[in-house]
């Protein structure tokens, strides 16, 4: 069976609401390389996806691994840490989410070992987002970023809070040229483009064919997203839906790629990626429509009753 292994953070998102009229915070499972896998499993049924990082020590860390397992991905790759589970705050402009991050240390940085062999077997690896700005799991996503076989997807997510200096910034910018330089497919938003490089999706796109990544897909939110092949790029516009919640549609793009590449393949030509970034879109619009990141992912069977025309 073919399957992806997704490494990155696994936390509690706290997202800010409204109780009679008083702010609460919604307690959800979350964590882009989370929502990732999550969104494989749900794409491609159990057993397709594997998630790799840590888990703290207390109840929190707990539901978290009952949820992976509810939810169809395979913990093989998941290891227990003395450490309370991290926690992201998040307000939101909009449907917008900004998020805080609080645990020190984090309990997903603290993951030391992938296991090759799980790695070697995959289809598809998938590494990015805030775990790779700690050690260890750095340096243990750097040994699983090196071995043959898999194709290899990487998301920086960047996260501006988590960077509150030019140096900061600088340390970033060197993991994406360290990581883009050996994927096969990276995607980012149109948001981490400005941020990292102060340039627009196409030149961004241009930047990371230099350092050798094939294909690059930035997305704009709800205007879509560019699809970038070397010698040609196209704008893939999105599905118009009503957005109450974007936590996690980013994740679904993502994953909506990693299912496309682990069952079908590496497409022939821009034509194909631009059909894979096309069924991307729309899973991320469906995941728009719905609240809150992991438990917002759809089935195939959500998404032809959705998109049925």
């Amino acid at each position: 069976m073919a399957y992806a292994v997704v490494l990155g953070e696994a936390l509690i998102d706290l997202l800010e609401t409204e109780h009679e009229g008083r702010p609460v915070y919604r307690q959800v499972i979350g964590g882009a390389p989370l929502n990732v896998a999550t969104g494989i499993a749900r794409l491609a049924g159990p057993g397709h996806a594997e998630f790799g990082g840590a888990l703290g020590d207390d109840v929190l860390a707990g539901r978290i691994e009952a949820f992976l397992s509810d939810a169809g991905v395979g913990t093989r790759a998941v290891a227990r840490v003395a450490a309370p589970t991290a926690l992201a705050v998040a307000t939101f402009d909009g449907a917008e989410p900004d998020f805080r991050f609080y645990g020190e240390p984090p309990s997903y940085a603290l993951y030391d070992d992938v296991p090759r062999d799980l790695v070697d077997r995959a289809a598809v690896l998938y590494c990015g987002s805030i775990s790779l700005l700690r050690a260890p799991f750095v340096d243990a996503a750097r040994a699983a970023w090196a071995a043959g076989g898999p194709l290899r997807l990487f998301d920086p997510n960047v996260r501006p809070r988590l960077l509150p200096d030019e140096a900061a910034w600088e340390r970033q910018r060197a993991l994406v040229t360290e990581f883009a330089a050996r994927a096969d497919l990276v995607k980012l938003s149109s948001v981490d483009a400005e941020g990292l490089y102060g340039e627009g999706p196409a030149e961004v796109a241009r930047r990371l064919h230099a350092l050798g990544t094939p294909v690059v897909v930035v997305t704009a939110g709800a205007r879509g997203a560019l699809v970038s092949t070397g010698d040609e790029q196209s704008f893939v516009p999105a599905p118009v839906v009503e957005a109450v919640d974007a936590t996690g549609a980013g994740d679904s793009v993502m994953a909506a790629l990693a299912y496309r590449l682990m069952i079908e393949g590496r497409p022939a030509g821009h034509a194909g990626w631009r059909n894979y970034a096309e069924f991307a879109l729309s899973v991320a619009a469906l995941v728009c429509e719905r609240v809150g990141g992991a438990v917002a992912m759809p089935t195939l069977d959500d998404l032809s009753r959705r998109w049925a025309e």
